[in-house]
């Protein structure tokens, strides 16, 4: 279901829990003094609403439906949280459910620094499911928990279409059995970061080692744990996918370079 299909309820619940209080309180009060208040200074009979107030019920209403969106928040924030530290493998990964799958993935970013919106635009089939933000960036996310087919090419025709649509900085798409081979050619060398299982999987574990620090360490771009390879504590992340990155050569020069161990479905590179 689109955004708009949500309540005010649903919708203050996507939110940080203390948003949800804040608004309660801030409306309780208005509601219970700010109108009554109004009203009094324009009405012949200011006393009436000394001695009977009208809208102090409909301020408890508003702010018990603010409590339990808070509620709601904070609930939902503790089991993905939850849900990206019992996370033990791919296998794991695959017996979610599609919408949990997406939450496991935007908490994996929300961890790395990103502010994440999750859109409710993608359903089960795909689409725009995350919104990631940082640094003046916009990116799109779609969560891809296909369990035996590869995303093809068309999939990411898509979403690199979406980029312009929605003037978006990125497309990043997340599949955990990844991706074919026409989709990683179509990707090569434009703002498409395709990110599978094992890369996923990468992310995950460094969360789980770094518990929240990481969100400051990749604030900054700091060297994170590498997916694969031998671990090197000089590594920079990926500038596509924002896995730590191992060190490559180039077979023809022998140049050494930084380069993404999720490739070829990312191809993100630094120079050494």
């Amino acid at each position: 279901m689109g955004r708009g299909g949500r309540g005010f309820i649903d919708n203050l619940a996507a939110l940080p829990w203390p948003v949800g209080l804040c608004v309660g309180s801030v409306g309780y009060l208005a509601v219970a003094h700010g109108i009554p208040l109004l009203f009094a200074r324009n009405s012949a009979m200011p006393g009436a609403f000394r001695d009977l107030n009208p809208f102090l019920p409909l301020a408890w209403v508003f702010l018990g439906l603010c409590m339990i969106a808070a509620g709601m928040s904070f609930f939902r924030a503790r089991n993905t949280r939850r849900l990206l530290d019992t996370r033990t493998g791919l296998d794991s990964m695959a017996a979610l459910g599609w919408r949990d799958f997406e939450r496991l993935v935007g908490e994996a970013f929300r961890r790395r620094g990103y502010a994440v919106e999750e859109t409710g635009l993608g359903g089960a089939d795909g689409g725009i499911d995350l919104v990631l933000r940082r640094e003046g960036r916009r990116i799109l996310v779609q969560c891809k928990q296909w369990r035996r087919e590869r995303v093809p090419v068309n999939v990411v025709r898509e979403m690199y279409g979406l980029l312009a649509h929605h003037r978006a900085d990125e497309v990043r798409i997340a599949a955990l059995v990844g991706f074919t081979p026409d989709a990683a050619r179509f990707a090569a060398g434009k703002p498409i970061a395709l990110i599978d299982g094992p890369a996923l999987l990468a992310m995950i574990r460094q969360e789980q080692r770094t518990g929240g620090a990481a969100k400051g360490v990749q604030a900054r771009g700091e060297p994170a744990i590498s997916a694969k390879g031998p671990k090197d504590s000089s590594a920079p992340t990926c500038p596509r996918c924002d896995t730590a990155m191992v060190r490559r050569s180039n077979r023809r020069t022998g140049e050494t370079f930084w380069g993404c161990p999720a490739f070829p479905m990312c191809r993100g590179t630094r120079i050494f």
